[in-house]
């Protein structure tokens, strides 16, 4: 069983179902609300342990009614949180979600996700030790993202880096990540490129191998040489809204089988958890994720 780590946040997704996406200025009736546990890290815990993995994850959550949801969700789950804080007189963090036509508009307040500091990172020191890959992304302090990449690197556990939501990182702290997992937009933002560039070309200048995701036409990956592109996997989106996540739970998860494959299944796993309402509620199981691929081989 691969023994997967995620830093990253714990967030209440505050999600609101309309028939288009707002313009500034303008209100408009929505179709529905629900408030569902979200945050990327939490997410990619949970979609990792789902297929398969033995998960830990390191985190930090409110004293509130929030955090105690999300802490209850997660023991569910059976993820180890014996490096989840809960910070006392501290709120969680949110994410204001609209959906609309299967897309998503995200705000996210950060709460007690701001105050996971390098210390924690630090604390979880043997439990990453003992990691097969370790799972990061930036919803969290970047002091934090570094110190974490820094700690992998020392260690030896190879860190997949999810740059979402996306700044401009130095080159030294990419060289660390033995991939990062970018969409387009993302990876231009990264490198301080101009959005515009041609995105095979900036996978070519990361200083790092890049794995590269395109939504409905699959992902784009590159260790060496030029870039190989996944083809997606045709479905009807319901809600994209944690696709991303569930793509590099997967990709951790299956790593070990060899790059080519992790992609792939990260790529059904993806597509799978789009075809139904909620970040964490469209993720599959192992068995899930192979029946739906020996289906779609089958055709």
């Amino acid at each position: 069983m691969m023994r997967i780590v995620v830093v990253g946040s714990v967030n209440m997704d505050l999600v609101t179902l309309a028939p288009r996406f707002v313009a500034p200025g303008e209100t408009i009736l929505g179709e529905r609300f629900l408030t569902v546990p979200g945050g990327k890290g939490a997410n990619q815990a949970v979609a990792a342990r789902r297929l398969g993995a033995e998960v830990a994850l390191v985190g930090a959550l409110g004293d509130d009614p929030f955090g105690r949801q999300l802490r209850d969700g997660l023991v569910a789950e059976q993820i180890d949180l014996s490096q989840l804080s809960q910070l006392a007189g501290c709120a969680s963090g949110t994410a204001s979600i609209t959906v609309a036509h299967g897309e998503n508009q995200i705000i996210v307040v950060p709460g007690a996700n701001a105050q996971l500091d390098p210390g924690h990172v630090e604390q979880a020191q043997t439990l990453i030790g003992r990691a097969d890959a370790v799972l990061l992304q930036m919803e969290i302090p970047l002091e934090t993202v570094e110190a974490t990449l820094r700690l992998g690197q020392r260690l030896g556990v190879p860190v997949i880096l999810n740059p979402a939501p996306a700044q401009e990182l130095p080159g030294e702290w990419l060289r660390l990540a033995r991939y990062i997992t970018p969409n387009q937009h993302e990876l231009a933002i990264l490198l301080g490129a101009d959005a515009s560039d041609d995105y095979l070309q900036l996978m070519q200048r990361s200083p790092c191998p890049v794995v590269l995701t395109r939504g409905a036409e699959g992902a784009w990956y590159r260790e060496q040489g030029e870039p190989i592109h996944q083809p997606g996997f045709a479905v009807e989106a319901v809600d994209s809204t944690g696709a991303g996540d569930t793509f590099n739970a997967a990709l951790a998860v299956f790593l070990h089988e060899g790059l080519a494959e992790a992609v792939r299944k990260a790529c059904a796993a993806a597509a799978f958890s789009v075809t139904r309402f909620g970040a964490q509620a469209g993720m599959p199981s192992q068995a899930q994720l192979r029946q739906w691929l020996a289906q779609r081989q089958q055709r």
